[in-house]
């Protein structure tokens, strides 16, 4: 019953993003209003970290299998794609490594800032 309640928060605040989404003009997905939706709930202390943590490491946990839609959505794709096969690749790629390396320089300016600050933990 835990897990009922953990996911209907999960998913009301998901339905909030999507209200948000529908109302506000702005190009932005319902995810990503739906994430600082509950961001915001979790920093203000609106929401404990314990109401939702059991069902958000499961749901974390399943997260391969969640993306299986859309790899076969991308196989029903297969005469769109392979024509353009190379520049989708060469495009991922370099996208993936930019991503690699700008999340590896901002991870270390954060932990040299916090050395620089004298803390202990990051």
């Amino acid at each position: 019953m835990n897990y009922l309640k953990q996911f209907g928060i999960i998913l009301a605040i998901s339905c909030l993003g999507e209200i948000l989404h529908q109302l506000l003009p702005l190009p932005v997905p319902a995810s990503i209003y739906g994430i600082v939706i509950l961001f915001t709930c979790l920093q203000s202390g609106l929401l404990k970290l314990a109401s939702i943590r059991e069902t958000s490491a499961f749901l974390i946990e399943i997260m391969p299998i969640l993306f299986l839609p859309a790899a076969v959505g991308l196989l029903e794709a297969w005469d769109v794609l392979k024509p353009n096969l190379l520049p989708i690749a060469v495009i991922t790629a370099v996208s993936t490594f930019v991503v690699m390396g700008a999340a590896g320089l901002v991870t270390q300016a954060v932990i040299r800032r916090g050395k620089k600050g004298g803390e202990d933990h990051v």
